[in-house]
């Protein structure tokens, strides 16, 4: 089994394997928040290089990593075994948020927004990374056959998460500053 830090390089490295065992380790959920946790603090400094931070941001910032890492697995669980299933999906909500909250992991390399004139660069590039990560660990956790699969899993829950919040927004008249 390997260790907390070599689960998290693996993770951020795309490691397959290393999903498999996040997902089967039942004791791997505390560790998987962490990342979330770290993951957040690291995007915090980050942000220090847009002129964006504050003890605030930072606080709200990982109290909100954390509950959007629960409704990003509860909705990537529901979609991927309830609506987009493959015959030999198995899954449960244990293994979404220990696979889900390792794919964070490529999040630590936020901190590298503090570099002057790179910040916004560093935060799209990780943000693209921790997205594949996703998929990786949708297509692990879900026991897809493919990856295709797991982008569109990935896609429907953010159109859920993302869109239909903010339409629903519009519709009640809230536009915006």
């Amino acid at each position: 089994m390997a260790t907390f830090t070599d689960r998290m390089l693996g993770a951020a490295k795309l490691d397959a394997r290393i999903y498999e065992e996040v997902e089967a380790d039942t004791t791997a959920t505390g560790q998987a928040a962490s990342v979330v946790a770290l993951a957040s603090v690291a995007g915090g400094i980050g942000s220090l290089g847009l002129g964006t931070a504050s003890v605030g941001v930072f606080l709200i910032g990982a109290v909100a990593s954390l509950v959007s890492w629960v409704i990003w697995a509860f909705l990537t669980y529901i979609i991927g075994t309830r609506l987009l299933p493959q015959p030999h999906t198995r899954a449960n909500m244990g293994e979404m948020l220990r696979t889900l909250g390792f794919a964070q992991a490529p999040g630590l390399a936020r901190v590298l927004g503090v570099v002057p004139g790179l910040g916004t660069l560093i935060q799209a590039v990780v943000s693209l990374w921790m997205l594949a990560a996703m998929v990786v660990a949708v297509r692990q956790a879900l026991d897809y056959s493919s990856t295709g699969r797991a982008v569109l899993v990935c896609l429907v829950g953010w159109l859920v998460a993302i869109v239909i919040p903010g339409l629903l927004l519009l519709s009640l008249g809230f536009r915006g500053a």
